[in-house]
This record gives C-alpha cells, sequence and structure tokens, in this order.
C-alpha cells in the first residue's frame, strides 16, 4: 500500500493554514468538490474561493521567527543536526525547533512539579517523570469538586489565562465521566513561558484548593 496524498492541517504560534501535497498525476485525476467556476486544472480546482492570504503571510512570519530563535538560541545543537544532513534553511528550522523543543521540556517537568503540589489536584494522563519526552507541557487537571469554570476565573483574576471544559475533546470527557461536571482545567506552556511564571501557578492553585 503506497500513500500518494497527504494533508497537512494544524495551527502554530497564530496561523491556520493548510497544504494539500502529492503526485503530480494522481492530483490530477483526483475529483475536487467545487464550485462550477473554479477550473479543473491545478493548482486551482483544489483552491476554491480567495485563498488564506492572512494565514500564508502568517506561515512565512512564521518561518522567520523560527529562523530568529535558531539564531539567538540554536547555536549549540548545529553541529549535532550538521551531521544529520540538515543544511541552509531546514538547518535553521530544525534548530529553532530543537531549541524550543529542549526549553519546552524543562517547562514541562515544572509544570507537572508544580500541579503535583496542589492538594486534591487529579491530573488526567500522563505523570511519569521518566517519560516526559512522550507528551508536551500541557496538563488538563480537577482540584476535588471545585467547578473547573471557578477554578479557570479565579485563576484569570491573577492574570493566569487557562481554558476550561472538554475543548472539543468531548468523547474524552465523556469516557472519563468528567463532562457532566464541567470538564477539566486545562493549561499549557510554551517556550515563551518562565519558570516563575509557573511557579506563581502552582501558588495561585494552593490558594484555590485552600
Amino acid at each position: 500500500m503506497c500513500l500518494v496524498i497527504c494533508v497537512l492541517y494544524y495551527k502554530f504560534f497564530g496561523p491556520h493554514a493548510g497544504i494539500l501535497f502529492g503526485k503530480h498525476h494522481l492530483l490530477e485525476n483526483l475529483f475536487a468538490y467545487k464550485v462550477r467556476p473554479a477550473t479543473n486544472k491545478l493548482p486551482g480546482k483544489f483552491e476554491t474561493g480567495t485563498q488564506n492570504h492572512e494565514g500564508i503571510a502568517g506561515v512565512l512570519g512564521t518561518m522567520e521567527y523560527f529562523e530568529w530563535v535558531a539564531k539567538e538560541f540554536g547555536g549549540e545543537y548545529a553541529e549535532g543536526l550538521q551531521g544529520e544532513g540538515y543544511t541552509g534553511r531546514r538547518l535553521e528550522l530544525k534548530k529553532g525547533m530543537t531549541a524550543i523543543r529542549a526549553y519546552e521540556f524543562e517547562l514541562n517537568r515544572a509544570l507537572l512539579a508544580a500541579l503535583e503540589t496542589v492538594p486534591g489536584l487529579r491530573i488526567f494522563g500522563l505523570t511519569d517523570n521518566r517519560r516526559l519526552d512522550e507528551r508536551v507541557a500541557t496538563f488538563s487537571f480537577r482540584i476535588g469538586d471545585i467547578p473547573p469554570r471557578k477554578i479557570a476565573e479565579e485563576l484569570a483574576k491573577e492574570n493566569i489565562y487557562v481554558w476550561d471544559g472538554h475543548y472539543y475533546a468531548i468523547n474524552v470527557t465523556e469516557r472519563l465521566g468528567v463532562e457532566g461536571v464541567g470538564g477539566m482545567v486545562r493549561v499549557g506552556a510554551a517556550h515563551y513561558n518562565t519558570l516563575e511564571e509557573i511557579n506563581r501557578l502552582g501558588e495561585v492553585l494552593k490558594k484555590i484548593a485552600g
């Protein structure tokens, strides 16, 4: 079985952008659901209507940002990545993402440690320190019977912003048995966060937990 067409769609640092790519002759023969005036030729038959110009510009800005991160923080990873065959812009992007991953791993460890000090707090998901490389620094939790919305509101008063509810993962919250009681609180750290901010989150959650 050969995979000939891939669709990538995700959001990263702002823009939502989708990419469809595949072998030219296969895309030519692939039926496209489109409005009648749109062309039947590539690439137009898959680009119905006005393109996502702001998203395209945002993707360019994101790539340039990753390159800046690489120049500022990725120097220590250059030699190893060059040894793996990375060169040019690919090398810069890989350096940037590697630097971000290394820093976010430390945030991941700190966030887990901070949450585990809060009385009555239950984390849903992987909490094994030896397996932190298998997860990102985003955690969902509940504190006893305190409604997640109330926790989010109390955190907001301290200028700490989190999600509460099901975050569109309704099947998950239903399976966990929390959908009918407000879901969960979700907090995530990214490379622009600091260890000091995570420590402050832990202290505020302790006050909320009482």
